[in-house]
């Protein structure tokens, strides 16, 4: 795509920022602060599309809740994954007719991949006709004229045009963590896997310029932030829209250079872009973690062919012998789909095979859910679901072995982690990542997190470590 078309003029962003405005008289005129409460379903890419539209609800004059009966904005921001995740989410959306019956002035807004879908939206604008505004991932950007919109002309608002997405830059954000940060540098996808809808509502890949993600990175750094996770459907294909030459290594290459104590994580990485140079990239580079989520989703040829993966399994294998060979310490976890339209028993069983072979540090495991609009949709599908099950269970068994397996190994180590957070357990108050992501649970004072130091793992399960502080 032209870059002129995809990257929004400054002005258009400054003439949001007037709505931004409009919006915060209109609240000042109440007698209290308004409260939005913003809900967020599916990828780490939502949870940063979630920040930023909470950044423009703080700029508004809002503050935040997580009680619906108490807020005066509610925004759902939407997966469509999986057909789960949109039950789940009609499930909600039904629920808030008693919140809105309570406070007839309750603006409640979806958005999201989910709301991307005209299907969606038919049955939003027909059925849960309490919505007053619903807008897909590429309009994000104007939520703040949107909202608007609803609250002048009285009546709802839907954008989900078919567009191929912008790129806004100076969006306002909200973190909630003041120690891990995400930072998108890239949005859209062009693999159109054959069972995914993101290509169809989160548009064509676009990068965002070198310099802006450089600016962020740095920024953050500046601020203290201890861990930086870049986002993209898929970061090796950062790059191959900009007017000069840089791909996703030639990034992280730049991005290590900013100095501080951080660490660089990323996502998702296709493994038809992965190679060489990005592993001697990872592994020359003191600020990127040694961590490779490398989604291969089927141990069988033949399926990830009928998926358009764009690889075969003993391709897939040589990607991994390559990663380990320039990172012997790197993290493998990674995506299965388990009961594709027209999987075999014995090609479910070629995925279970699959991870024998690799030992995937963990996994992160889905049985097949057709997604409307999708070539795999309309392929016959003749196993049952309850066939698919005993084959996902015997991939569960298997790679709960292998995770139990590899965490057993760290035990009697001394690793170096980052306290990320507090757990809720008052056995292991605390939680924290070691530089390859392994969840840590530990015991100590709150005054840890934020900071790295070194732990001794006294214990282990299928899911994580257990560790003393090392003083």
């Amino acid at each position: 795509m032209d870059r002129t078309q995809v990257v929004l003029p400054a002005g258009a962003v400054r003439r949001q920022e007037e709505f931004t405005q409009r919006l915060a008289a209109l609240y000042h005129q109440r007698d209290r602060q308004p409260l939005a409460m913003v809900d967020t379903y599916g990828c780490q890419q939502n949870v940063a599309d979630s920040q930023r539209l909470m950044g423009m609800l703080r700029d508004m004059g809002c503050g935040f809740t997580q009680d619906p009966n108490a807020a005066d904005v509610i925004v759902i921001n939407t997966c469509a994954i999986r057909e789960n995740a949109e039950k789940k989410v009609f499930g909600v959306v039904g629920q808030l007719v008693h919140a809105k019956e309570k406070n007839p002035d309750l603006i409640i807004c979806l958005c999201g991949c989910m709301a991307q879908q005209e299907v969606v939206a038919d049955k939003i604008k027909n059925s849960y006709r309490h919505v007053d505004l619903v807008f897909g991932p590429q309009a994000l950007w104007k939520f703040p004229e949107l909202l608007y919109g609803v609250y002048t002309e009285k009546k709802r608002v839907f954008s989900i045009e078919n567009e191929h997405g912008s790129i806004a830059e100076g969006l306002p954000v909200v973190r909630e963590s003041g120690v891990k940060a995400w930072v998108s540098i890239m949005y859209g996808c062009n693999n159109f896997c054959s069972y995914c809808i993101v290509p169809y509502v989160r548009g064509r890949e676009r990068s965002r310029e070198p310099a802006d993600v450089l600016a962020e990175v740095r920024g953050l750094v500046e601020e203290g932030y201890k861990e930086i996770t870049l986002l993209g459907q898929n970061v090796n294909s950062y790059g191959k829209d900009l007017d000069s030459p840089m791909d996703f290594a030639d990034l992280l290459r730049e991005i290590d250079k900013i100095p501080g104590d951080y660490l660089i994580r990323f996502m998702t990485s296709h493994p038809k872009d992965a190679g060489q140079k990005l592993f001697e990239t990872m592994a020359a580079c003191p600020h990127v973690a040694h961590q490779l989520h490398l989604p291969v989703q089927s141990g069988s040829s033949r399926v990830l062919k009928a998926m358009n993966r764009g690889y075969t399994r003993e391709q897939y294998l040589e990607k991994v012998r390559m990663a380990r060979a320039a990172m012997p310490d790197v993290v493998l976890t990674s995506d299965i789909i388990i009961g594709f339209p027209g999987e075999t028993e014995e090609e479910a069983m070629e995925t279970v095979s699959l991870i024998e072979e690799v030992r995937y540090d963990a996994l992160f495991t889905f049985i097949y859910s057709p997604r409307p609009g999708t070539p795999a949709a309309k392929l016959p599908d003749p196993v049952s679901r309850a066939e698919k099950q005993v084959w996902f269970d015997k991939l569960l068994d298997s790679q709960n072995r292998i995770s139990g397996e590899l965490h057993h190994a760290y035990v009697g180590r001394t690793v170096r982690v980052l306290v990320d957070g507090e757990s809720g357990d008052p056995v292991w108050p605390l939680s924290s990542r070691t530089h390859g992501g392994r969840l840590v649970h530990l015991k100590g004072d709150t005054s840890l997190v934020g900071q790295y130091i070194d732990v001794k793992v006294t214990g282990s399960n299928t899911w994580a470590l257990f560790g003393e502080v090392q003083r």
